[in-house]
């Protein structure tokens, strides 16, 4: 096909994602919207509170500018450069914000300060690199520039051209993706000696410590994915992959990560609590009491819980 048709062919794949992406989006909001009234807003604030506010609404504006940009409303050129820019900076700090999250279940698991320093010492060279990556692979022009694509006097759009191969972008994903890795261990690893534990007690796992390794794994799948893509986007992608990429990073982040931090919040709204720890108020109903105290409790108030 000729370069205009081209251009139109990607305008049109464009628009098609970014009315998606703001219909998903919006949708999502208006499902859980009751529901953050019940477990935000008529409720004393707490740490996850503002973690949850952080990435719920954050990650709903990056989400707005992603799909009003490139076409669907007309940005000029030096104003879009900095709208990507914003994009992209604003997608590594929503990353991080999602990383902080789970390095604080884990501390509400393990219970454990030694476990949160060393997590929160090996978090901070993670941020660095993403600093990097903003600044070497999404913020200088000899790797990325925009460019404004004139099909007919109305219709114009700005795009972004990749000037590096995606070896860079891969590399640089490589120490998150053993930092998630770590992470999603640590998780699974109180799950076992959990498990392990209550087998020998012949009682049933602990409802909020498998919830939130299993939300863990999907952090880490997301994550993982989301780094993929990233990479990906610097090879030479037909247009419809590319979208469909796009797509996905642009929504599918800003949806589960929200999602599920209320989620725990409504389950243990829906259940009774025998205990709930300073420390973990925000996402379970769990203390470490001494086995034998914690069966006996347990077997007194809710005897199915027995295996």
């Amino acid at each position: 096909m000729s370069e205009i048709e081209a251009s139109l062919y990607a305008l049109q794949w464009n628009n098609s994602m970014s009315v998606a992406v703001i219909t998903i989006i919006s949708y999502e909001y208006i499902l859980q919207f009751e529901k953050e009234v019940k477990f935000v807003w008529e409720r004393q604030w707490s740490v996850m509170t503002c973690l949850y506010l952080a990435v719920r609404y954050f990650g709903i504006l990056i989400a707005m500018f992603s799909a009003c940009w490139g076409g669907q409303i007309y940005i000029p050129e030096a104003v879009s450069y900095g709208t990507f820019l914003f994009m992209q900076w604003g997608t590594s700090v929503y990353s991080c914000l999602t990383k902080v999250i789970l390095i604080w279940r884990l501390y509400a698991l393990y219970q454990s300060k030694p476990i949160l320093y060393v997590l929160l010492g090996l978090f901070i060279p993670i941020v660095a690199l993403y600093i990097a990556v903003d600044v070497f692979l999404w913020s200088r022009p000899s790797a990325i520039s925009i460019q404004e694509i004139i099909i007919a006097p109305s219709i114009k759009y700005c795009t972004a051209f990749f000037h590096t191969g995606p070896m860079p972008a891969i590399y640089t994903s490589i120490p998150v993706i053993c930092y998630d890795i770590l992470l999603v261990v640590l998780a699974i690893t109180i799950l076992v000696k959990h498990m392990k534990e209550r087998k020998e007690l012949q009682m049933k796992p602990n409802t909020y410590i498998v919830l939130i390794v299993r939300y863990h794994v999907i952090y880490f799948v997301m994550n993982l994915a989301v780094q993929i893509f990233s990479a990906i986007m610097w090879a030479d992608l037909s247009t419809a992959v590319m979208y469909v990429v796009l797509l996905f990073s642009d929504s599918v982040p800003f949806i589960i990560v929200p999602r599920l931090i209320i989620d725990i919040w409504e389950t243990h709204a829906n259940e009774s609590c025998v205990h709930v720890s300073t420390t973990f108020e925000d996402c379970v109903c769990w203390t470490s009491p001494p086995p034998l105290e914690e069966h006996e409790l347990e077997f007194r108030i809710d005897p199915d819980n027995l295996a």
